[in-house]
């Protein structure tokens, strides 16, 4: 059953409204070239990966505040201090890394996805190498279990990453090549 006419118009100007990107001011390639191709950069293994690991990250939280509640007695007092100040600096770059992670491969920016790897690669995944590796953190096998599947997706989510920022900035700079030439001709 096909709808009528007024209907389908008001729908599609409707959902035009509400789905178009008002922010974007270089031409698309179906504008410019009239074909109806959009070029997309953004990662759908990445964005596929961060969406387990928002899904993963609050079973982690719970993993590992209950180890860390279960073995807090037999702890010296350094490592007490140690593993606290790493759950919760963790938990905060980790909602932060994967707000950045969202934004930058969804809306294909440049600055967030710089940032979601950088707290990848330079927090993230050494404070989790220093709780899988490190002897006097007494690791149970549910917290190595946990650990060890969220390194699995950082060790996933950074070369992907790092791809998708190569392509974003190249596909960027293009634009603005673009712009460039647009405004010698004018």
């Amino acid at each position: 059953m096909a709808l009528p006419g007024p209907v389908r118009r008001q729908l599609d100007s409707m959902t035009r409204s509400i789905f178009h990107d008002v922010r974007r001011t270089v031409p698309n390639k179906s504008e410019v070239t009239g074909s109806s191709e959009v070029d997309i950069v953004s990662s759908l293994p990445l964005q596929m990966s961060l969406y387990f690991n928002t899904f993963y990250f609050p079973f982690w939280w719970i993993c590992d505040v209950l180890t860390l509640q279960l073995k807090y007695v037999l702890l010296p007092d350094h490592y007490k201090f140690i593993l606290v100040t790493l759950l919760i600096l963790m938990s905060v770059i980790e909602v932060i890394r994967l707000y950045l992670g969202y934004s930058g491969n969804l809306q294909e920016k440049v600055p967030e996805l710089a940032g979601f790897w950088l707290l990848s690669i330079l927090l993230q995944l050494p404070l989790l190498l220093f709780l899988l590796c490190d002897p006097g953190v007494e690791p149970l096998p549910l917290e190595r279990a946990s650990h060890g599947i969220l390194a699995a997706f950082l060790v996933f989510q950074i070369p992907i990453s790092s791809l998708t920022l190569r392509k974003t900035t190249r596909r960027l700079a293009g634009r603005f090549h673009q712009l460039g030439n647009l405004g010698e001709r004018a």
